[in-house]
């Protein structure tokens, strides 16, 4: 089974974006969005330990960073309140990290490492 990561870096600023709010979902067969984990970057932007956190299997899954609070802690309108990145693990023995590239007017994902 897969296990899923995330880091999320503020280009405008050069730097990792910490205390960003992320969802983890996962879909059902009948294509109804469940909860999997929840949790918050940390000063390196990452989230490595989700909050009930598991080992996950192949299907579909949608992160959702919470990028309004983020930028209204720094004083900073954006576009985007929220970034909703959905994506499938196909070989549930891999790890899948999904890296978030972030500015007030744009953003950027792929796989990572």
């Amino acid at each position: 089974m897969s296990h899923i990561t995330t880091h999320v870096l503020d280009v405008s600023l050069g730097r990792p974006a910490a205390n960003v709010a992320v969802l983890l979902e996962e879909q059902s067969s009948a294509g109804q969005w469940t909860e999997a984990a929840r949790g918050t970057t940390d000063a390196d932007g990452r989230l490595r330990d989700w909050t009930a956190a598991k080992i996950m299997p192949a299907g579909p899954y949608r992160l959702t960073f919470d990028t309004r609070a983020y930028f209204a802690t720094r004083k900073i309108a954006s576009l985007y309140p929220q970034v909703v990145i959905v994506f499938e693990v196909r070989d549930a023995q891999e790890h899948y990290h999904i890296p978030l590239l972030l500015s007030p007017f744009g953003y950027s994902t792929y796989r990572g490492s």
